[in-house]
């Protein structure tokens, strides 16, 4: 791919992302090819990219909206997902250098200042940086990549997770024993704190489902201010 089309499939990934673009909604063409300064053929090849992610579902002759996730499907994405990122990090406990135990103490750093700034969408970015540097450190791409994918399709969610009420405080508090597990070596035990802090269930489960009509409703404050700013973020034809 071209850095223009990764520039626009980004973009819009990240609309998915932060509920701008909600699930369910329909994907015009036309009016994405307008918010982007671009012609609708490299809309469209995006859109395609994006159904291939998961990310979107193009339906024959009746065109593309994002996906939606039902809860028995929610729970089962995140199972898997738990155990991508526990072999990971049993992986990263065995493996990383000193190098990656620097990335990942700057990663995990930066999520306390963002904790500490009460700020769960700053968090969410800083979260996914930290996860990312744990990915790296297993030294196996093609985990990495599976897992990074699956990661990206439950991107909204994640998101989602944390901003109920303490998710934040809990998260940082949680990735601080898995760093200590992972910089003294525990494969074992960096594989079962990860499983228990990427898994959803009980009453973590019970307020993602609580929450999710705010993701369905396209958190209409955050899709405002994006179509307020969308001229000036828009690439050139």
């Amino acid at each position: 791919m071209t850095s223009r089309s990764v520039i626009l499939r980004e973009k819009i990934e990240e609309l998915i992302a932060v509920g701008a673009l909600a699930p369910g909604q329909h994907l015009d063409e036309t009016e994405l090819a307008a918010r982007f300064g671009v012609s609708r053929t490299p809309i469209r090849e995006t859109l395609i990219q994006l159904s291939s992610m998961g990310l979107v579902v193009i339906r024959p002759r009746r065109g593309a909206v994002v996906a939606e996730l039902g809860p028995h499907q929610l729970v089962e994405m995140f199972e898997v997902m738990s155990e991508l990122e526990a072999t990971c990090s049993r992986l990263a406990a065995r493996r990383m250098t000193a190098a990656d135990h620097v990335r990942l103490l700057a990663a995990h750093l930066a999520c306390r200042e963002a904790r500490d700034a009460s700020d769960p969408d700053a968090y969410y970015y800083k979260n996914e940086a930290f996860h990312e540097a744990i990915y790296a450190g297993s030294h196996n791409q093609f985990l990495l990549e599976q897992t990074r994918n699956l990661y990206r399709r439950l991107r909204p969610y994640r998101r989602l997770q944390l901003r109920v009420r303490d998710r934040v405080g809990a998260s940082y508090e949680e990735h601080d024993g898995l760093v200590q597990a992972i910089l003294s070596g525990d494969g074992d035990k960096a594989e079962q704190l990860t499983r228990s802090h990427v898994m959803i269930q009980g009453q973590r489960f019970a307020d993602l489902m609580a929450s999710l009509p705010q993701l369905a409703a396209g958190e209409l404050v955050e899709r405002g201010a994006a179509h307020g700013t969308q001229h000036a973020g828009a690439m050139q034809p």
